[in-house]
């Protein structure tokens, strides 16, 4: 009990629950803004009226994940004063102006052009109306970039002077374009591309189960599914080379992701444990199913390459093993089982399987896809898990440990926040659940009429 009632790890609970709850919406409106992106590129293309209709029905849910993602993003920055004051200290010389180029680089741009998307449909020409999507998307985008960016700098400091405690920015080159900045960035963007794209696969799938505008929601299945036999594939491909990445900069991590404990002698290959059971206190795995020389193979690219295990480094510097193990196994699993998902409905499209004739009678194909709803949002969680754990006992690898950056705070006032943050999270998913499920009873209009400005207008 007393490991968990203290300020440090009380703070470490608040922070996860905060950043697990707000990511899930960033996740979801960065992938929509720019599925919005298409479909509106469709309309001006071919003035077909059935992708403005998609427009409007689509951007109605960017609009619920964009707010909810806004109210429950605030707090986050709110706790680096709160609850890490002495990190503050260490990395706001540099940590804080990231957080201002996010706001005022990103978060501006989006909210500035959200308005005219929203409401200047009436007032402005279609080609407006596109160039404010496409700036939405664009804000959407910078926004994640900066984030990213900050946290790979945790993960890799560069150009940053630790000078009596206080942190002085030496290279922003450096700093911004840190060791890890690229692959956390593309991962990162790239999930929330992939699990937007189910997302709209899934929605579209229940309304084709349950034969609601089956016409209507092909289109967007079938999108979606060609954006995610691209997407998914792509997306295997950046975790590896975001794997390799934290090998070469983080190798405990590593040894924590793969329960790898004892550095492979020269010449022999370091075993990839498909499964196991750590064993923290006894240095070992208790059960593991192997396949031989596969961790040095996809580590290092040879069969017999060096991996170090956990137990080169000191007991008090190695992350948490089981969670952090578990986690990336489930993450790459639901990432494969996305990929074989894409590959079976590209299977049924390609044996004309997915036309308006048949679909009554794909029922459980259909109810896959509808269940495949949540895959990438638990995916990039757990990927989250993985990341932040996997950098523990370092709050700023390396360079300051986690119990260095909290505030001074009793652990009385932490928990009441940490409680209360719980209450308010649970609620606003209620809220976008409820919402969700009216917004989708209620189905796409199909019938009113297109509202473009009038030709005086234009």
């Amino acid at each position: 009990m007393d490991q968990f009632w203290n300020p440090v790890t009380l703070s470490r609970w608040q922070f996860a629950v905060t950043t697990l709850f707000h990511m899930l919406w960033p996740l979801l409106s960065i992938g929509l803004s720019l599925w919005l992106v298409i479909l509106e590129a469709a309309w001006l293309r071919t003035r077909d009226e059935i992708y403005f209709r998609h427009v409007r029905f689509w951007t109605s849910l960017f609009l619920l994940s964009f707010g909810i993602g806004v109210a429950s993003g605030v707090p986050l920055e709110f706790q680096f004063g709160t609850n890490w004051a002495r990190f503050s200290q260490v990395a706001g010389g540099f940590f804080g102006n990231i957080l201002g180029f996010e706001a005022a680089m990103a978060f501006m741009l989006e909210a500035a052009f959200l308005g005219i998307m929203i409401f200047g449909r009436r007032r402005v020409s279609p080609r407006m109306h596109f160039f404010a999507t496409c700036m939405v998307a664009l804000g959407a985008s910078l926004s994640a970039f900066w984030i990213m960016d900050a946290s790979a700098w945790m993960q890799t400091p560069a150009g940053v002077e630790i000078i009596n405690g206080q942190g002085y920015v030496r290279s922003y080159w450096q700093a911004i374009f840190n060791p890890s900045w690229w692959q956390s960035f593309t991962h990162m963007w790239v999930a929330c591309l992939l699990t937007s794209l189910f997302f709209v696969a899934g929605i579209s799938a229940w309304y084709i189960r349950r034969g609601r505008e089956t016409a209507f929601f092909l289109i967007s299945f079938k999108v979606a599914l060609a954006g995610a036999l691209i997407v998914a594939p792509l997306q295997i491909y950046l975790g590896d080379e975001s794997g390799r990445n934290v090998t070469r900069y983080q190798p405990a991590k590593t040894a924590a992701m793969e329960a790898h404990w004892q550095t492979n002698p020269p010449g022999q290959g370091a075993d990839w444990k498909v499964l196991a059971w750590p064993n923290a206190a006894g240095q070992r795995n208790d059960w593991e199913v192997t396949i031989p020389d596969v961790l040095s193979l996809m580590t290092t690219r040879s069969l017999t390459g060096a991996v170090q295990g956990l137990t080169d480094f000191a007991p008090q510097d190695r992350p948490p093993v089981a969670i952090t193990f578990w986690s990336f196994r489930l993450m790459v699993g639901i990432g494969l089982l996305m990929v074989v998902l894409a590959a079976w409905a590209a299977w049924k499209w390609g044996r004309g399987r997915l036309s308006e004739a048949q679909a009554a009678g794909q029922r459980r194909f259909w109810t896959c896809w509808v269940w495949s709803i949540p895959l990438g949002f638990l995916a990039t969680d757990l990927g989250w898990i993985v990341r932040e754990v996997g950098r523990q006992p370092w709050v700023i690898y390396g360079v300051q440990r986690t119990s260095d950056g909290v505030s001074i705070l009793e652990a009385g006032p932490t928990a009441a926040s940490l409680i209360g943050y719980l209450v308010v999270y649970v609620l606003l998913l209620g809220v976008f659940l409820g919402v969700l499920a009216r917004f989708m009873r209620k189905g796409p209009d199909l019938t009113s009429p297109i509202d473009v400005p009038s030709r005086e207008v234009r």
